[in-house]
């Protein structure tokens, strides 16, 4: 009766879209401004830790610095994990050292790897110090692997199991230990130099009978990962291979750590998510918590690049002013172009950058995919020329000036199109993240290409 009771509460303060319910934040930020702790513990309690990291997040800083104060004890360690990265640092900075010592105690050591990697050394310090030895040493072990690695990204809480082991070793080792991970998967069989030779699901186990042999129910897919393999293809094997573990091994092949499926999606997520920002020209890092200064700074650095190419923009136009102070109806018309090239190579773009990504775009298929890009952009051009064409007639009553805007439009959909597509594999191949980069030259090939088509071809033509 007692989860009932609980679930309906989580229910009131959660909306129908698992957001948190308006009247229910006023409801927290009421009993913090009266100071009320036994309220606060009994409206947050029914919550999970990732709806408390969201309103944490939600609020302004002086009511979020009061509420933490006042809610105390009750911080564990499962709210800071769901705090975004950039707040992380602050709510850390406010809580006392023993409310942290106490929520560090719970996690596993890949959440405190993750939680502490980005603090300064005094911060970092203050979560070791809190840990048991053996702990600490894993964790500091864990941060000597590269950043973005699987050595950050594992768990040093694993089960493991000799390979001659049968089910009733295996079933009467787990009940008798006292250390067993709160959630895992897998049993992970070794060879004697604790090398993994197979995964066995528990599921497994507990359908078989004692005396089968452990190895004889191994699964069939078995993937190890490398200590230092970087933590973006981790997360493409888990996503390929449908992994829900996987044992980590060192450089000699031997057991020191685990990934699992949480880990390896979250790291998916933040990848899909850097992307889209990248694709506008934002950094991947920024998040709605940031300060202005910083949000700034990192906005910048792209806007200027993107001023550059509007200026390589407008030397083009400028090539052919004499033509536009002529034919006043080509400054109507040649923003439609231009425009009509932006938005086709943005979505070949996308499309592409989306590709890269999940390694769907290779040296096997490139040809393929410019041959469709190009055929696309033609059949597309061809389509809106008619109707510019159209328009143009009608609008301005010349069948050449029609004619003309029909013909730019071609030219520039189809390159947009493969530019949507060449320009992100070029990047690629030279080191350059397409998602962050392909933007701006996209936008700079299809507004240069659509202003000199349609001018030039107006020069031509009208002139």
């Amino acid at each position: 009766m007692a989860e009932t009771g609980e679930a309906s509460t989580r229910d009131e303060i959660l909306d129908d879209g698992y957001e948190l319910d308006r009247k229910a934040v006023a409801q927290i930020l009421y009993a913090v401004d009266r100071e009320d702790r036994e309220t606060l513990v009994a409206l947050m309690e029914p919550l999970h830790a990732a709806d408390i990291a969201d309103l944490l997040e939600q609020i302004n800083a002086f009511d979020r610095r009061r509420l933490i104060l006042l809610y105390g004890q009750e911080m564990d360690g499962e709210i800071l994990s769901e705090l975004d990265e950039t707040l992380r640092e602050d709510v850390i900075g406010i809580m006392t050292p023993q409310v942290l010592a106490e929520a560090v105690r719970e996690l596993d050591s890949d959440d405190v790897v993750d939680l502490i990697e980005d603090l300064d050394e005094e911060q970092q310090g203050a979560i070791l110090d809190v840990l048991p030895e053996s702990e600490r040493l894993a964790v500091q072990q864990s941060l000597t692997y590269p950043e973005f690695s699987a050595g950050r990204l594992m768990q040093r809480e694993f089960v493991m199991a000799p390979e001659h082991w049968s089910v009733g070793e295996a079933i009467d080792f787990l009940r008798s230990s006292e250390n067993l991970p709160e959630q895992f998967y897998h049993v992970i069989l070794v060879d004697p130099k604790l090398r993994p030779v197979a995964n066995v699901t528990l599921g497994r186990i507990m359908s078989s009978r004692r005396d089968v042999t452990l190895k004889s129910i191994g699964e069939e897919s078995f993937h190890t990962i490398s200590v230092l393999r970087e933590e973006g293809e981790v997360a493409y094997a888990f996503n390929q291979y449908h992994l829900i573990s996987a044992p980590v091994v060192d450089e000699n092949e031997r057991l020191v750590g685990v990934i699992t499926i949480d880990d390896a999606m979250a790291v998916l997520d933040e990848e899909n998510e850097e992307d889209i920002l990248r694709l506008a020209g934002v950094d991947g890092e920024s998040r709605l918590s940031d300060a202005v200064i910083d949000t700034v700074k990192r906005r910048i650095p792209w806007l200027a690049v993107n001023l550059v190419t509007a200026v390589m923009a407008s030397l083009v136009i400028a090539q052919f002013e004499d033509a536009i102070a002529t034919v006043v109806a080509l400054a109507v018309l040649m923003p439609i172009v231009a425009s009509m090239g932006g938005n086709a190579g943005t979505q070949s773009l996308t499309v592409a950058v989306r590709a890269l990504a999940t390694k769907d775009l290779t040296g096997a298929n490139l040809w393929r995919v410019i041959r469709r890009e190009g055929a696309v952009g033609l059949i597309n051009g061809v389509t809106f020329a008619v109707v510019m064409g159209i328009v143009g007639l009608i609008w301005f009553g010349s069948p050449a000036l029609g004619g003309v805007i029909a013909t730019a439009m071609i030219i520039n959909l189809v390159v947009a199109g493969l530019a949507g597509i060449v320009i992100p594999v070029v990047l690629d191949k030279v080191g350059v993240d397409p998602a962050l980069a392909s933007g701006a030259f996209v936008t700079t090939v299809t507004d240069v290409v659509g202003f000199f088509a349609f001018l030039g071809l107006a020069v031509v033509v009208l002139l």
